[in-house]
């Protein structure tokens, strides 16, 4: 059986919401954070145009929200309004908000005809009348109609390039396009540079196919307006005549044939290496508990696991499994590909997971009065959809300026030259691989004799003797049916290594540095640490089941029952990263980078997030209208403040 990645997002959400026979509380907020979620799946898979939308439509309902509240700051809407009813006013006006906004984000999508009727269906629910089109007057529906035609027009305006579908407006890529379905790599020019890909068909995430791969998704994005990145957080640099703004500059990933050549080699290598770890019967056996994975230092992977849960005060249980059958888990899991509601959104599904647990207070840094539903709600949407926004405007400012190669191109570059260990052996260039025993060896008259651990390879009349063998995860050609075929490990041409990927996605359609994911992931773990109070999730540990044999879609498997296992947010975040590893689509050069700016990025984002909540976010005065009701008791509290202290000093 094979499981969507929604399947998988509600079984995430189930395993902690299971533990408890106690009703899960939520607010309106949650109602179209849900709804929005689920529109992003069925959606084209754009983790930067979902970012926003997530960060916008948190902000509408968070500003819906703190209109009946005056000692916070509206992040767009600034307003100030009387209300008899609060609790009813604000479910109208967030729902208004939102509808408003996501029926406008949502109509030219894909998944229209999915998304629009659930959309309506949800006013329905709520019993929320959608003729109401009113933005004048100050009736509750028409502030949300308001706040959202607000930001929908600022939306024209950011540098997203919405009015066009958000599509390039000056990148176009220095190579020609690999074909993976063909060896190796003939046509690449820059094999510094990204290269896109040319498939018979490729299949996005709401599952439309198309004949064409799509162009590089975001490349101008650091002309976005960010939540809290800051101007002084931008390196300028030029190409081509053409100005890129770069967020939280990491500076430049190794080149090949320049500075940080052995680097560049060692990285992609590792690659190949990790794609070997994939098969589950080679009878390796590891412990995948917190008892054994995670608390690293930052930047690192060197931590060995903790001893104790901090909430039960008892040992974390050891959980021995097949070592290929947890590379495969993590790989998938995390992958966020077809059929998911991107990184952004997958964060997104931790914090309503972690908020859904019987153990967790709603209370903001974990101190202080346990929040209602509805406040905990916008405020813990607002901090991380703004990070969100933030990371994937500096991560795509960084690919987009540093246009660096994936995986897939560099491995088969790098083969294709020959092998870089050896002057006096066959296929030797300063440009090729590196060969490693057990792992990239050279196809020799020796290796390819019966017996010999290339004597499948030898290739007609001999004529692959000298090329490039790599032990790796043997690729689509070996599945004939993904839901009963394991394509496993094996000595296979480099030319025709692929990475742990579906063959009508291959890799993601943009650059590798830095890597999304690192930045999203790490980021989203600063925050959520901070909005929670503890590093670790509710009872000292989250998990995930993936059942044997039901969980994997590119294959067959998992093997045996896995179930991935996280003490804080923080190791959830770092096996995010080097699940990309596994997954062919990034070396660690793209890792540790993301890592430490997704550290910067919600750490900062976290903090300008307080400002609103305790409303000392400067105002712009152009964003206030004019309120007589408001005015008059701003005055009344001045005269009573003043009263008061005169009474004080003439008692003194």
């Amino acid at each position: 059986m094979i499981r969507s990645k929604t399947q998988i997002q509600t079984l995430f959400t189930l395993t902690l919401f299971l533990l408890s026979s106690q009703p899960v509380l939520a607010g309106v907020a949650r109602d179209w954070n849900e709804v929005l979620l689920d529109a992003i799946r069925v959606d084209e898979a754009r983790a930067t145009v979902h970012a926003r939308n997530l960060y916008h439509t948190s902000a509408a309902m968070y500003d819906a929200w703190c209109v009946f509240e005056y000692d916070c700051t509206g992040v767009f809407y600034t307003a100030k309004h009387p209300s008899n009813d609060v609790s009813s006013d604000r479910n109208t006006a967030i729902s208004y908000a939102a509808y408003r906004l996501l029926k406008w984000r949502f109509t030219p999508s894909v998944g229209a005809a999915e998304t629009l009727p659930a959309l309506d269906n949800l006013m329905q629910t709520l019993n929320y009348d959608i003729s109401i089109t009113d933005t004048e007057s100050d009736s509750a529906a028409a502030i949300g109609n308001r706040i959202a035609q607000l930001i929908i027009d600022l939306g024209m305006t950011d540098g997203a390039n919405e009015v066009d579908n958000y599509a390039n407006l000056n990148y176009s890529p220095i190579n020609d396009p690999l074909i993976p379905d063909l060896p190796g790599n003939p046509d690449i020019s820059d094999p510094n540079r990204w290269q896109p890909l040319a498939l018979e068909y490729f299949e996005g995430q709401s599952g439309v196919i198309t004949d064409e791969y799509p162009e590089f998704l975001s490349p101008e994005w650091g002309y976005v307006t960010p939540f809290s990145l800051q101007a002084s957080d931008i390196t300028t640099h030029q190409r081509d005549g053409i100005t890129y703004h770069v967020f939280k500059d990491p500076g430049a990933p190794p080149y090949i044939g320049g500075i940080g050549d052995a680097d560049y080699k060692a990285g992609f290598e590792q690659v190949v290496q990790f794609s070997s770890y994939l098969d589950p019967s080679d009878g390796v056996m590891i412990d995948i508990s917190p008892a054994s994975r995670g608390n690293n230092d930052l930047g690192t992977n060197n931590g060995s696991g903790r001893v104790l849960n901090p909430v039960t005060g008892q040992p974390y249980a050891p959980q021995i499994v097949p070592a290929g059958d947890y590379y495969r888990v993590l790989a998938e899991f995390w992958a966020d590909g077809p059929d998911s509601e991107t990184p952004p959104g997958h964060w997104f599904t931790i914090l309503n997971t972690v908020t859904d647990h019987p153990l967790f207070d709603k209370r903001l840094q974990g101190e202080g009065p346990v929040l209602d539903d509805l406040e905990w709600e916008v405020k813990s949407y607002l901090i991380l959809g703004g990070t969100m926004h933030d990371a994937a405007i500096a991560a795509w400012s960084v690919k987009g300026w540093y246009d660096y190669i994936r995986p897939v191109s560099a491995i088969r570059y790098m083969c294709g030259q020959g092998q870089s260990s050896d002057p006096n052996a066959a296929s030797y260039d300063e440009d090729g691989i590196s060969l490693i025993p057990g792992t990239i060896e050279l196809i020799t008259p020796d290796t390819i004799q019966p017996g010999g651990i290339h004597q499948f390879l030898a290739g007609l009349g001999n004529g692959n003797l000298g090329k490039i063998a790599v032990k790796a995860w043997q690729g689509p050609d070996f599945i004939i049916d993904p839901a009963t075929s394991v394509a496993g490990v094996g000595w296979i041409l480099c030319d025709n290594w692929w990475p742990y990927q579906r063959p009508s996605f291959v890799t993601p359609p943009f650059a590798g540095y830095v890597s999304g994911h690192s930045v999203f992931s790490r980021a989203a773990a600063e925050v959520m640490t901070a909005m929670t109070g503890s590093e670790y999730f509710p009872g000292g540990m989250s998990d995930f089941y993936a059942e044997q044999n039901e969980f994997l879609v590119f294959e067959e498997g998992p093997s045996v029952d896995v179930v991935l296992q996280w003490a804080t947010y923080q190791d959830a975040s770092d096996e995010t990263s080097l699940s990309r590893i596994y997954g062919g689509i990034h070396p660690t050069a793209d890792d540790i980078p993301g890592r430490f700016m997704g550290f910067e990025i919600g750490q900062q984002a976290f903090a300008h997030a307080m400002t609103y909540f305790r409303g000392t976010q400067p105002v712009m005065p152009r964003q206030v209208p004019f309120n007589p009701w408001f005015i008059s008791l701003m005055i009344l509290a001045a005269i009573l403040l003043t009263t008061a202290q005169s009474s004080k000093l003439s008692n003194q």
